[in-house]
């Protein structure tokens, strides 16, 4: 049996982003478990996006994000925003409003999500790879 394995800042845009940063985020699935469905792992690409006005995120399952590479400003419902660097990570319990209040225009901002406990991928704002 193969065991998957790979680089997570792999196909990443080089240097400085173009003037125009790519319409959707990118949200690439690395990992889950076979058997029950209820871990997710993914590489989120940002490049400058940010939720849309008064939309927020409001999961039936706990996300632990981590940002990698880049920046980003996160909002808890109800909490000051967050700016996040590399290394930075949040751990979010399900059912707790949150959004992305920015993220860094100059450079692309790459987050590892990890997922636990969710029933099946959300449609969410961005784009999945494959589609």
């Amino acid at each position: 049996m193969s065991v998957p394995a790979g680089n997570l800042l792999a196909g990443l845009p080089s240097g400085a982003l173009p003037a125009r940063s790519l319409p959707d985020e990118i949200f690439t699935t690395l990992a889950e478990t076979a058997s029950s469905g209820t871990v997710r792992i993914e590489r989120i690409l940002s490049t400058g996006q940010a939720s849309p006005d008064g939309f927020w995120y409001d999961q039936d399952w706990d996300e632990f994000v981590l940002v990698v590479q880049g920046a980003a400003g996160l909002q808890l419902e109800g909490e000051a925003e967050r700016a996040l660097g590399p290394g930075d990570w949040v751990m979010i319990p399900a059912r707790r409003r949150h959004r992305v209040a920015w993220t860094d225009r100059a450079a692309p901002t790459v987050w590892l999500a990890v997922h636990i406990g969710e029933k099946q991928p959300p449609d969410t704002p961005g784009q999945r790879e494959g589609e």
